[in-house]
């Protein structure tokens, strides 16, 4: 019989625990059996103590099996997914999808919301008109089949016991369990069914983890633990020392990826992270040989418009409208309110503190203080600066877009705190590391 108590003691006292015990609390998770304050002093002995390669893979397994789990035998090419850290601009996803699904993969995404600073895939999404998040899963595995790509949210059936300790662990200062984060993501993603997986975990100022050290810990964790799972994984660490895209805000960044697969607006930070996750992910679909060689594929259907082609019928598929791509305008939200904010002197921005932009967007409306908060898709920041840009007192930093007065002057306020204007050019990288 399993108790508990026991199993939780033996976590505290530091003790490794087994295959079994890790399936029957996960089982217990999920049938009812398992308390809130058990899930609770479960997470703070793993936040203290951490957990081994076994444990990590076995509550990561147990946590996946613990709903549906996708299979896609009836396609014809390799299951790739990417995942993303999360930080303000980035908005990889929406580009990174058709761009693989034009190289002939299949991208079953399943993407999650914005929380505090971090903008949220699904969120960008419901900028668009009727676009389904949460369809069927008859009309997910058809936009993946016809589409190649498919991008919506966390289903009910999809790795359920993962939605409730997130829960708990969310309100009792164990989210930044680098055991718990890794089985938290990987739950989810492995019960997609993929063949590969491509981590995008960030590093900086807008960071989730707050040091580099840690941000390397945590795409270690997941590169070993997915492939110790059988998905042949890797992590990529990228820059998020300031705002990734030209812009920020959800229908804004739908926008700007619009226009970067139309081949038209390529911001350069933007597109080197773009295609080197890409990159990765081809070769290690064994689609091409090389990086040069999966280079040039990329760029060939960004300039041929199969990548554009793909993410518009992708959004017709899912709901939205049939000629959004060429008529973005006339369907995305405008705010009230687009005003441009000057620098207060001259000189060269020398730093950002991204979590504050990302923070000046939620006190916009554009972001969530808690999950039940309604977002105002509409409103963001457009062609932020760039760090290392020499400025002067007529030089715009961004321009806000804004529901009301009162939200405008708390952006403005935020977003000129959050940059710091000096004499130094910064040392400015996107790729760290690659952790295979």
């Amino acid at each position: 019989m399993f108790i508990p108590q026991e199993f939780i003691r033996k976590k505290r006292d530091n003790h490794l625990l087994n295959k079994e015990e890790i399936n029957d609390f996960i089982k217990g998770v999920c049938d009812g059996s398992v308390s809130n304050e058990h899930i609770s002093a479960f997470a703070m002995a793993v936040y203290f103590n951490g957990m081994n390669l076994d444990e990590k893979t076995n509550l990561t397994l147990a946590m996946k099996n613990s709903g549906n789990t996708l299979s896609w035998k009836d396609l014809d090419g390799p299951i790739v997914d990417k995942h993303s850290t999360g930080g303000v601009g980035d908005v990889v996803s929406l580009m990174l999808g058709p761009l693989l699904a034009s190289c002939g993969l299949f991208v079953p995404m399943i993407s999650g919301r914005g929380l505090g600073h971090t903008g949220g895939t699904l969120d960008k999404l419901e900028s668009i008109p009727n676009y389904n998040v949460l369809p069927s899963d008859k009309l997910f595995k058809e936009t993946v089949k016809e589409c190649g790509i498919a991008i919506i949210g966390q289903t009910s059936s999809l790795a359920p016991a993962d939605k409730r300790i997130y829960s708990i662990r969310d309100t009792t200062a164990t989210v930044e369990s680098v055991a718990m984060i890794s089985a938290s993501i990987l739950a989810k993603k492995l019960a997609e069914g993929i063949d590969t997986l491509i981590m995008d975990v960030k590093v900086g100022s807008g960071a989730f983890m707050p040091t580099y050290s840690l941000s390397k810990e945590l795409a270690q964790s997941i590169v070993e633990i997915a492939n110790n799972a059988g998905v042949k994984t890797q992590a990529i660490l990228t820059d998020m020392n300031q705002c990734l895209a030209n812009n920020a805000g959800n229908a804004l960044e739908v926008k700007e990826a619009v226009l970067y697969l139309q081949n038209i607006n390529k911001n350069p930070r933007l597109h080197s992270v773009t295609m080197s996750l890409c990159e990765a992910a081809l070769l290690s679909s064994n689609i091409v040989k090389t990086k040069e060689e999966a280079r040039v594929l990329l760029e060939k259907n960004l300039e041929n418009g199969k990548a554009f082609e793909i993410f518009q019928r992708m959004i017709h598929k899912l709901g939205g409208p049939s000629d959004f791509c060429e008529k973005h305008d006339k369907y995305l939200k405008k705010a009230n309110i687009s005003r441009p904010i000057y620098a207060p002197q001259s000189g060269i921005i020398e730093s950002m503190n991204t979590i504050d932009l990302g923070m000046s967007i939620v006190s916009l409306g554009g972001g969530r203080i808690s999950s039940s908060d309604i977002i105002d898709h509409s409103v963001g920041f457009e062609n932020i600066i760039a760090l290392g840009s020499k400025v002067d007192k007529n030089q715009i930093l961004a321009t806000i877009h804004a529901k009301d007065e009162n939200s405008f002057n708390e952006a403005k306020k935020r977003i000129l705190q959050a940059i710091t204007i000096g004499e130094n050019k910064p040392e400015i990288k996107e790729i760290y590391e690659i952790i295979k």
